[in-house]
């Protein structure tokens, strides 16, 4: 797998400075993590999964999460799992499917026991999954959940599956009971640091606490309520001194146009230049302008990937996600061994101080998503990287 991978070589040479770096299911948890990009979404209950599966490979989706929780009803949940079975041998018999081409596959559950039991019944198509999605999870969810994931990987011969906790519950939302929630997380992902790829945030739920849904023309950053959990999230579970773990951005529910309050948040100069003001107009008519909002928000609060729930999400996600060559400069800047000892220089684009020390974190974690990502080429934009992604 890589990302725009699905892009043609020629394209993919004339829009990076450094391609993305190919990845397996085997590559470190930490190329992993940044790797997961666009997490894309779908009921377990979908009659023809693997086809889907097969289907959004080829459009550049590298995660998925085949889901057996809220996305279905509490009736259909026998059916589903039984589905899933049918799917995985599906994918894994295929002889025209190559496994390594396939995105990282997760399975939502909704309780610990059905993991152990799932990963018995995939059989030898169990080499396909990645791991869990484990659904509000907390201190007292959290350590059977895990013990779970530990015993199937046991059990199925697997090197190792791995756990995506969700973080969603009330007393996380909740102030007098936040502190101690995020403790009690924070000691049971630490006793399961090998297993736990990244935390992902459940913003639906922590908005149903308070009968809130947040409109197309606005971000999880603008319901205040929502963005303290984040900021409080990141705080004490993704910290840059080796502690910390991957926190992935919140889902973007809208790709259907609303009728608007406020005038679109994309500004027109970037399409004009590339010709491709048309472009623009259809990411607005989809509420699109709204998420690459967001998705910048993501990032500039310590998030990385995001959950979707639609294919049309992905692009823009991944297009995102690309450092650009400026980002990359700085970065390889700051990280120069002959910088060890510290200090101040301007950046090479001669617009910004780089300050050795305090801007060494985020140097490293932009390499690692340079890794995984790529770097663009110096006058290649998301407008460009977008197109490109699009046109497929």
């Amino acid at each position: 797998m890589r990302h725009f991978g699905h892009v043609s070589p020629t394209v993919r040479k004339d829009l990076f400075h450094q391609e993305p770096a190919e990845f397996t299911g085997a590559s470190p948890a930490r190329v992993l993590a940044a790797a997961l990009g666009a997490t894309l979404y779908s009921p377990a209950t979908r009659p023809a999964l693997a086809a889907d599966v097969r289907k959004q490979a080829g459009r550049g989706v590298v995660s998925m999460v085949l889901c057996l929780e809220d996305s279905i009803s509490d009736a259909d949940v026998v059916g589903a799992e039984e589905n899933l079975v049918r799917q995985f041998a599906d994918l894994d018999g295929d002889p025209d499917t190559d496994a390594a081409e396939l995105p990282l596959l997760f399975i939502r559950v909704r309780t610990p026991e059905q993991i152990p039991d799932l990963a018995r019944r995939l059989g030898r198509s169990v080499r396909l999954l990645a791991g869990f999605v484990l659904p509000k999870f907390d201190e007292r969810t959290g350590v059977p959940f895990l013990e779970a994931v530990a015993d199937a990987e046991a059990a199925s011969g697997r090197d190792r599956l791995y756990a995506m906790p969700v973080l969603e519950t009330p007393e996380l939302l909740h102030l007098e009971t936040r502190v101690e929630a995020l403790a009690g997380i924070s000691r049971t992902v630490n006793s399961h640091r090998e297993r736990v790829l990244a935390l992902r945030l459940g913003v639906t739920d922590f908005c149903s606490a308070y009968g809130l849904r947040r409109t197309p023309d606005m971000t999880a950053y603008d319901v205040q309520i929502v963005a303290g959990v984040i900021a409080d999230v990141v705080n004490v579970l993704s910290r840059a001194d080796g502690t910390g773990f991957t926190v992935t951005g919140p889902v973007w529910e809208y790709f259907r146009s609303q009728q608007r309050l406020f005038k679109p948040q994309l500004r027109r100069s970037p399409f004009l230049e590339e010709g491709v003001e048309e472009l623009r107009t259809a990411l607005i008519e989809h509420d699109l302008d709204g998420l690459l909002r967001e998705i910048e928000l993501d990032r500039a609060n310590g998030l990385l990937g995001k959950t979707c729930i639609h294919p049309a999400h992905v692009t823009p996600v991944h297009a995102l996600s690309v450092v650009s060559h400026e980002e990359f400069c700085d970065a390889q800047d700051i990280l120069r061994p002959e910088r060890g000892g510290g200090g101040v220089m301007r950046s090479a684009y001669t617009n910004k101080m780089n300050e050795v020390k305090p801007h060494r974190a985020w140097a490293e974690r932009t390499m690692l998503r340079a890794e995984v990502f790529g770097v663009a080429k110096e006058q290649v934009g998301f407008v460009d990287l977008l197109t490109a992604g699009l046109q497929v």
